[in-house]
């Protein structure tokens, strides 16, 4: 079981939910030490005061805010705790919005929140069932270490989960990052779409997610331990230049189709082709058939001149 990172409540309108709360993800990333090249030691990071020139303990080191290079605030957790705010102990649930509403930049890391208790299981599934059946997310504020953090609830199974957010002013704007303007004609868009739904999965689930470089990682640390050769490292793929964007898209289908063990040949649809240039377009040849008039024209002509003497 996780340990509590934090204990509160979450307060929604007159409902007060005691909880607990707790890490919902894991890291699985391979950890580093640094060591002396020399002969391999250990190399730490040690506190030392500057004024003393010593190391000093944990509970030697506490908090505080710089006025300036000579004056400093000290701040205790103890006052951090007792902040006139009520966000300070509580999770105060703001609104409810649809979560599609929400911009997946301003949401950050995930927690869950444990009921405190028997007295806390019925608010707690009462929030649980309301937003199921509402289909919406609450939006919290709540005071973490330092600073008041805007938060967004939901439902995963039959828990709560705190996801931190940011706040809006948080968010770059990306106006700076938008690419020339160019052309797209519908046949390339259609074919976009084509390879997106030729790429679309049920749910994240396969090799292809899998942290690919920890185990690679763990191969060269299992080799060097064994006195083994290193694993060779597989030829990249040089990328090649999209010269023809349709052809790139009808071959990057083909390569969905088959990566999923379907027929390429038989499932991929022909994209669009490209219209016909205007040389072949009938508007060109319209100029030779007024000429093959002309001519039919003054060949009439000159029968007629040809009959007249007769006539006369």
């Amino acid at each position: 079981m996780p340990r509590t990172i934090w204990s509160g409540a979450i307060s929604f309108g007159l409902v007060t939910v005691p909880i607990h709360v707790v890490s919902a993800t894991e890291d699985h990333s391979v950890r580093f030490h640094q060591f002396h090249l020399e002969d391999m030691a250990r190399v730490r990071v040690r506190k030392v005061c500057e004024l003393e020139d010593r190391e000093v303990r944990s509970d030697e080191i506490g908090k505080g805010y710089e006025v300036s290079r000579d004056t400093v605030i000290p701040i205790s957790d103890e006052e951090l705790r007792n902040l006139p705010l009520p966000t300070a102990k509580a999770i105060e649930i703001e609104a409810f919005v649809p979560l599609a509403s929400i911009d997946p930049l301003q949401i950050a890391e995930g927690y869950y929140l444990q009921p405190d208790g028997a007295v806390a299981a019925k608010p707690y599934k009462l929030l649980v069932q309301a937003l199921g059946r509402s289909s919406k997310v609450a939006i919290a504020k709540y005071a973490w270490s330092g600073r008041e953090r805007l938060g967004l609830l939901r439902v995963r199974g039959e828990a709560i989960v705190l996801h931190a957010m940011r706040w809006a002013d948080e968010i770059r704007s990306p106006a700076e990052l938008f690419p020339p303007t160019v052309e797209l004609s519908d046949e390339e868009i259609d074919g976009a779409v084509e390879l997106i739904e030729g790429m679309t999965l049920d749910a994240l689930e396969g090799e292809e997610f899998r942290d690919q470089y920890t185990e690679a990682l763990e191969q060269v640390i299992e080799a060097k331990r064994e006195g083994q050769a290193l694993p060779e490292a597989p030829e990249p793929e040089e990328p090649g230049r999209v010269l023809d964007l349709m052809a790139a898209l009808k071959e990057s289908v083909a390569k969905a189709k088959a990566s999923r063990g379907e027929d390429s040949e038989a499932d991929v649809h022909e994209l669009p082709k490209k219209k016909a240039t205007a040389k072949k377009s009938p508007a060109k040849k319209q100029p030779a058939k007024q000429t093959a008039a002309k001519k039919t024209t003054k060949k009439a002509a000159a029968k007629k001149t040809a009959r007249r003497p007769r006539s006369a």
